[in-house]
C-alpha cells in the first residue's frame, strides 16, 4: 500500500500534470516528498504568495493544469491573493494544502474551507479511503468550471496508508460541457444585420481563443469585409489577417479607436466587454448595433442589443454559411485600406521627459526592437501596464499574460514569471513590472533568476505607486504615502546572480542588446528610471470617467 500523499502525487502524474510550484512546510512535506520521488517537476518559490500565481501563469500560457502547494495556516493564508486572482480570472488552478487533522482543529488552525468559500474556491478534503479519486474529482472540477480549487490533506492522514484504487482517468471524470445550439431565429437575425452592415466590426476575446474560433472569425470577417479587433486577452489571435486592428480599448492606437467608433454593427465574440475594453463607454458609437455571442447565460454588458448563447466557433461557422460574399468594392476592409497602414502608429516619446527622466513610451518602443522576437510577456499590475500591450509585439494570445487585473492587485509579476519560465520552452520570458509591485514580491526575484532559462525583468521605476499618483495625487490627495524611495534594482539583481543595468538614458540599453545578441541566456534586469509625469492613455480614460462620475453625483 502507498501513502495518501503518494496516491495524490500519482493521480496527478497519471493525468499529465507535470509542474508543481510552492513552498514546503509541515502540512505538505509528505506530499512534496512523494512528488519529487515520482519525478514531477517541483519549482520552489520563496514566498507562498508566489505559489498559486506561478501555477496560474503556467496554465494561461500552456492551457495545461499546474499545481501549487503550501502548508496549512500561515502558508495557506499567504497564498490567498493569488487564489482570489485565479478564481476571478477563471483560471483552472489546483492548490494542494495542508489541513487541520481530521480529529479536530489545533490552537493554530483556522477554518480554511470557509476562507476558500468566501473567495469562491471549492475545497476538496482528502480522506484515507479514496485519495486518488478525490484528487481526480478536484482536477476535473477545476478544468470544467474554469476556477481555482483547493485540495486539502488533513495532517494526520498525510503519511497514512491508502488502499489500492482504480487508476484515475481524468477524461472519464470530465463531463463534456455542452453549450446550447445557437437559436436559428437569432442566427438569421444576426446574419441579416451583418449582411446589411456597411461598416461591420468583429470584436473577439479570450472566449474566442478558448473555443478555437480563429479560423471561423477570419472566414466570416473576410466574407463580410469586416474589420476585426481583439481584447487584450486575445492579441494576435488572427495572426496577420488584413483588416485586423489589433487590441481594442484602452491599449489601442487612436486610429484603431476611430475605426471601431465608425462601425454600424459590432459582433462581440467571447468577450465580456469590461470597462477598459469599452473605454468607459466610448468604444462603440451610440447608434451602432451590438450583437454578442458568448457561453454566458445572458449578455455581459448593458450595451448589448441582442445576445446569442453558444460556442463561439460553432456559432460563427453557422453565421458564415448564412451571409453572402460581399463584393470587394463594397468591403469596408478594402475601403479602409489606406487607414489600416496607420493602426500601429503611436507616440514614441522623445527619449527624455521634461523632468530629465526617461519617457516610458520611448523605453517601451526601444525595447520592442531589442528584446528577442520569440518572447512570452508577463505583466504585473500598475500604471505601466499599458506600455507592453501598446508597444510590444507578441506572436499570439499565449504570449501576453496580464496578472492581477481580475482582482486589481499588484505584486504577482515575479511569481508569474516563474510559471512562465516553466511554460516558455526556448522563448524568452519578459516581465514588465513597477517598483512597487517588484518590492512587494521581491523574495521571488531569486526564484526567477534560479529557474528561468532566458528572461528579462523590465522595471518601470518611477519611485512611486504610479497609478495612485495619477488617480489620487492629481485630485489633490497628499502624495507622501504614494512615493517610494528610489531603489537600485540592478544592484539587488546582481547580488542574486543576474545580469543587470541601470538605465538613465536610452543609450544605457546597449548592454541588454549585447546580452540578447550573445544568446539571451540567464536573466537580465533592466532598471529603467522613468518619469512619473508621462501618463498612459488608458489612465487618461480612467480619470475622465472618474470626472464624469463625480459631476453626475
Amino acid at each position: 500500500m502507498s501513502s495518501v500523499s503518494s496516491a495524490v502525487s500519482r493521480a496527478l502524474l497519471n493525468n499529465n500534470v507535470t509542474e508543481i510550484f510552492g513552498v514546503m512546510g509541515n502540512g505538505n512535506a509528505h506530499f512534496l516528498d512523494a512528488v519529487v520521488r515520482d519525478g514531477l517537476n517541483f519549482t520552489a518559490v520563496r514566498h507562498e504568495g508566489a505559489s498559486v500565481a506561478a501555477a496560474d501563469a503556467y496554465f494561461r500560457i500552456t492551457g495545461k493544469l499546474a499545481v501549487a502547494t503550501t502548508t496549512y495556516g500561515a502558508g495557506f493564508t499567504n497564498a490567498i491573493t493569488g487564489l482570489a486572482e485565479s478564481v476571478m480570472a477563471q483560471i483552472p488552478t489546483l492548490l494542494v494544502v495542508g489541513e487541520a487533522p481530521s480529529t479536530g482543529m489545533r490552537p493554530w488552525d483556522i477554518d480554511q474551507s470557509a476562507i476558500n468559500a468566501a473567495l469562491g474556491a471549492t475545497t476538496f478534503v482528502l480522506d484515507a479511503e479514496r485519495p486518488a479519486a478525490i484528487t481526480g474529482e478536484a482536477m476535473a472540477y477545476a478544468l470544467r468550471e474554469r476556477t481555482a480549487v483547493v485540495l486539502a490533506i488533513p495532517y494526520d492522514i498525510a503519511a497514512a496508508e491508502a488502499p489500492e484504487e482504480p487508476a484515475v482517468v481524468l477524461a472519464d471524470l470530465q463531463t463534456s460541457t455542452q453549450h446550447p445550439a445557437p437559436a436559428p431565429e437569432l442566427l438569421t437575425q444576426y446574419a441579416n444585420a451583418l449582411s446589411a452592415a456597411r461598416r461591420p466590426v468583429i470584436l473577439y476575446g479570450r472566449g474566442a481563443r478558448l473555443s478555437g474560433a480563429a479560423e471561423a472569425i477570419t472566414l466570416l470577417a473576410d466574407k463580410l469585409g469586416a474589420l476585426s479587433a481583439s481584447t487584450v486577452l486575445a492579441p494576435n489571435l488572427l495572426g496577420s489577417r488584413a483588416g485586423d486592428l489589433g487590441i481594442a480599448g484602452g491599449f489601442s492606437t487612436e486610429e484603431t479607436a476611430e475605426l471601431i467608433a465608425q462601425a454600424d454593427v459590432v459582433l462581440v465574440v467571447g468577450a465580456r466587454l469590461n470597462q477598459f475594453t469599452m473605454r468607459f463607454g466610448d468604444l462603440i458609437a451610440s447608434g451602432a448595433q451590438v450583437l454578442q455571442v458568448d457561453i454566458a447565460e445572458t449578455a455581459t454588458h448593458a450595451r448589448v442589443d441582442a445576445f446569442l448563447r453558444g460556442d463561439a466557433a460553432g456559432a460563427l461557422i453557422a453565421l458564415e454559411a448564412l451571409v453572402s460574399e460581399r463584393p470587394e468594392a463594397q468591403k469596408w476592409s478594402s475601403a479602409a485600406a489606406d487607414r489600416l497602414v496607420r493602426i500601429k502608429d503611436r507616440d514614441n516619446g522623445s527619449g527624455q521627459a521634461p523632468d530629465g527622466l526617461l519617457d516610458p513610451r520611448s523605453v517601451a518602443s526601444a525595447l520592442n526592437t531589442i528584446l528577442p522576437k520569440d518572447r512570452i510577456v508577463v505583466q504585473d499590475g500598475g500604471h505601466f501596464i499599458g506600455w507592453g500591450p501598446m508597444y510590444w509585439d507578441v506572436t499570439g494570445p499565449h504570449a501576453l499574460t496580464l496578472v492581477g487585473t481580475a482582482y486589481q492587485t499588484i505584486g504577482l509579476g515575479l511569481a508569474s514569471a516563474v510559471g512562465a519560465g516553466a511554460a516558455a520552452g526556448d522563448s524568452t520570458v519578459v516581465l514588465a513590472t513597477g517598483d512597487g509591485g517588484l518590492l512587494m514580491g521581491l523574495a521571488d526575484m531569486e526564484s526567477v533568476i534560479r529557474s528561468v532559462k532566458s528572461g528579462v525583468i523590465v522595471v518601470y521605476n518611477d519611485a512611486a505607486y504610479g497609478a495612485e499618483v495619477h488617480q489620487y495625487g492629481s485630485i489633490g490627495l497628499h502624495e507622501g504615502p504614494m512615493l517610494i524611495p528610489e531603489v537600485d534594482f540592478a544592484a539587488i539583481a546582481r547580488g542574486l546572480g543576474a545580469r543587470a543595468t541601470k538605465v538613465l538614458t536610452l543609450d544605457d540599453l546597449a548592454e541588454l542588446s549585447e546580452w540578447v545578441a550573445a544568446g539571451a541566456q540567464g536573466v537580465f534586469v533592466v532598471d529603467c528610471r522613468i518619469s512619473p509625469d508621462v501618463r498612459a492613455p488608458y489612465m487618461e480614460e480612467v480619470l475622465e470617467a472618474n470626472r464624469k462620475a463625480s459631476l453626475a453625483r
